[in-house]
């Protein structure tokens, strides 16, 4: 199915991938930005979310000044994997968690205020999953932009 976007849907694509406003209303910023309105921009947005064009609309935070987080994984029986996943789901602290081919098969990053909230955090999530939990900490960070300037004219959306 390909799927045809307005010249509004691919603005917001475009010019907010970055610089995505920080105020009480956002989306009227964006609609003034894009002579629209905030009607227009809100359903534009769920339309892209509904067709699958966006993964989510949030901030990327740098976790070291924030606390303390890993990325970890788990090792799922694979038909475990959707109930095992929902437990982990259920933390506040747990975010990206996305399944992966491979033995370790559950991934997700876990973020706490501290080194300890966050081992009680991975604690309990192998007491509740009955797995244990393999912790890979950020040994260097890196600075990658995963913005798109996207030529519409010359690229169609869709899945197949």
């Amino acid at each position: 199915m390909t799927i045809s976007l307005s010249t509004l849907e691919q603005n917001i694509i475009n010019q907010y991938q970055k610089g995505f406003p920080l105020c009480s209303q956002p989306y009227k910023v964006i609609a003034e930005e894009l002579n629209s309105s905030e009607s227009e921009v809100l359903s534009a947005i769920f339309k892209l979310d509904e067709a699958g064009i966006l993964s989510r609309i949030g901030p990327v935070f740098n976790h070291k000044k924030a606390g303390s987080s890993t990325l970890a994984a788990l090792a799922v029986p694979a038909e475990l994997l959707d109930e095992i996943a929902e437990i982990v789901n259920q933390f506040e602290q747990v975010n990206h968690n996305y399944a992966r081919e491979h033995s370790y098969n559950l991934w997700f990053v876990v973020t706490a205020s501290d080194d300890d909230a966050l081992a009680q955090v991975i604690t309990k999530i192998e007491q509740l999953t009955g797995y244990q939990v393999l912790v890979l900490p950020m040994e260097a960070s890196y600075h990658i932009d995963l913005a798109f300037n996207i030529n519409f004219s010359q690229h169609q959306l869709g899945s197949h």
